[in-house]
Formats: C-alpha cells, structure tokens, sequence
C-alpha cells in the first residue's frame, strides 16, 4: 500500500466518489491518471419464470454510461421482464443485476435512486398539471423545493411543454403525455432512464416526434437510456447497440449495422403462388445465395447484386412451376435480421405468444375450477 492512498489491487486503486463518477466506485490508473467507470449496467445469468414458465432465460449484457441500448423483440419476448427486473420491480429467480455497481436485489433503496422509468401505461394523475405531476415526483424523491423547480423547469424545456406547464394533463395528447412521462422520469436526475415501449399506441409522426426527443435527451443529459420496443425501425434509428430478444433469450445482438451485415447484400423478396418445395431445393444449392426462407407465400432471399439476379430467380419459378406475383428488391433490416435467426417475423412471434398466454389463462381457470 502507497502511504496516503487507500488500499486496491494492483494499479487499481479504491476512489469512491472521486471526479464526481455516476456510479459507486471509481478506479484511478496510479500510472496514466486515467478515471476509468465502470458499467452503468451489468446483467449475468438473469432468469425469471412463473409457474414454471420461463420469461427470461439465462441473459447476460453490459451496457456503458452514456449509451442507448436497446431491447427488441415481439410482446411476450422477454423484455418488460428484464426491465422490471432491472429496476427492482421483480425479483430474479436466479442471476444478478447490477446499476452502476449496486445489486438490483440486495440494494434496491440505492438502485432506485440511480434510476428512471418510463412504462408502457401512462401513469400520470390527469387530475393534475403537468408541472404539478413533475413537482410531486421531485417530492416523492426528497429533492428541495429550489433543486425541485430548477430541473422541472429544464425537463419541461427538454420535452417542449413549458407552454403546457399549466394545463391539466387530461387536455394533453397523446404525445404529449409520453413526453411528460419521459419529464417526470428525468426529474430526479437519475443516471438510467429505463423506457418500456415509449411509442406504443402512438401514430406514426408523433411517433417520430418522440424518438427526436429521445436523441435530445441521451446526448445533452448524458444519461444511459435502456429502451424495449417491437418496432424494428425504432431501435434502428435511436439504438447504438440492441439485444433481439426471442422466447426469454438472446438470439443476436450487436449495432443495428454489424446485424444487417451478418446478411450482407440485397433482399429479394419473390411473391409467389403454387407450391415452392421444389424450388427452394433447387435454390438451396446456389452458392450465390447467403440466405434463404419462405414465409406465407413469400420467398426472401439474401443475395450480392440482386437486381441482376431477379430474372435468373424468375426464371427458376417459372421452370418449377411456381408463378411470381411480385418481386420486391431492397436493403436488409432489422425485421430481416430476427427472421434469419428465427424462422419467423416478429408479427408472428406476437401471435404465437398470444396463443400461448390463451393456453395458460385456460389452464389456470381450469384449475380454479
């Protein structure tokens, strides 16, 4: 141990609260005096199942200070699990979480402080003015009366309401109520803004609206946003990096370009009518071809140059007796990517799961019976 400094490991030296770090711990190089933070999130094994049925299986991701990550995924993915998890809303049946060090579970007082949430329902007391919805949550959180009217003051401003401050949140719309609840989850200066599908329900340019918002925020706050959606052009637009999530697992997970690139090329989508069993083995043996899957009626291919390839592709039907109705030609996207690596879309992962979450209703009104 160096006379004056408290103990570490190595060069690496235990600073709490040195440099004003967001998290708990700090660690300072004695060698380069770099300041060097840790995660702002860190998830290992995380599981959670009710009655035997398993909504998140055995996840494991970091997430760095600053960043906006997403969680992507049908309904019934996973992905409200593990927030509700994350933010000490749920206990884990096994793994861990950790908020900038403190454990989603041992240290939830400590974690809450760290944290802001915005659910999919809106939460807000319509009854109330959006400042007065503002200036309650900053009560609830201890903040003094000063501190408690400066930051409503600048979230207002961030979220474009302060023209609204007065108004009773029932007059408000939509969109404007999402914006209010992003506000209210900033009030407290947490250092994690959770969002659980910010967007649902919203209309496409409102939408749109709230996803500038979300931009706004992550780079003048520096705050580490954690983001669910089912919206795949959503996460593409807001997300540095996302984790697609399937039946409580990862199936891939990286930025939205490294994903769209593990398909490479062109989408060429063949509408097509008649059986295509013959065809597809035919075109399974083509060495140009990077990716291959049907789906009702649709064959989407993943091919270099596929523009010049449509009327080889055409052809092939046409000698397997198979007529294309439509030929569509594109770039890869996210919703390309989460059927190459599950054989559905999410539209159908939705309905799926719909029908599962039937299954089990009826299974508990039978056993009540």
């Amino acid at each position: 141990m160096i006379l004056g400094l408290p103990r570490g490991i190595g060069n690496a030296v235990f600073l709490p609260g040195l440099f004003d770090c967001p998290g708990m711990l700090c660690y300072k190089n004695l060698f380069s005096a770099r300041c060097c933070v840790m995660h702002a999130i860190e998830v290992d094994g995380l599981t959670k199942k009710f009655n035997g049925f398993t909504a998140v299986d055995n996840i494991d991701f970091t997430v760095d200070a600053g960043e906006l990550f997403g969680l992507l995924g049908p309904n019934g993915a996973g992905k409200t699990t593990t927030i509700n998890i994350l933010s000490t809303l749920l206990d884990a049946t096994a793994g861990h979480g950790r908020i900038f060090g403190f454990d989603v579970a041992r240290d939830k007082h400590e974690v809450r402080k760290k944290i802001g949430v915005v659910f999919q329902e809106v939460a807000l007391d319509v009854k109330l003015t959006g400042k007065e919805n503002l200036e309650f949550h900053g009560m609830m959180y201890g903040m003094a009366r000063e501190e408690r009217r400066e930051k409503v003051k600048e979230v207002l401003e961030l979220v474009e309401l302060t023209d609204k401050a007065d108004a009773l949140v029932e007059t408000y719309s939509g969109g404007m109520k999402r914006r209010l609840e992003i506000a209210r989850g900033l009030v407290h200066k947490p250092n994690v803004l959770f969002l659980d599908e910010p967007t649902l329900g919203l209309d496409a340019q409102t939408r749109r609206h709230i996803w500038d918002y979300i931009k706004k925020l992550n780079k003048e706050s520096d705050v580490t946003i954690i983001l669910t959606s089912h919206y795949m052009e959503e996460a593409d637009y807001l997300c540095e990096r996302i984790a697609i999530m399937d039946n409580g697992k990862f199936v891939a997970s990286g930025s939205p370009e490294k994903l769209k690139d593990v398909l490479g090329g062109d989408v060429v989508s063949l509408e097509l009518e008649g059986s295509a069993g013959n065809l597809i083995a035919y075109l399974n043996d083509k060495e140009w071809i990077k990716t291959l899957a049907e789906h009702d009626g649709v064959l989407s291919l993943t091919l270099e140059r596929g523009e010049r390839r449509i009327p080889e592709l055409v052809t092939a039907a046409q000698a397997h007796d198979v007529k294309v109705a439509c030929v569509h030609l594109r770039k890869p996207s996210l919703e390309d990517v989460f059927l190459h690596y599950t054989g559905k879309t999410i539209r159908d992962r939705e309905a799926s799961q719909s029908e599962r979450n039937r299954a089990m209703m009826r299974g508990r009104m039978g056993k009540r019976r």
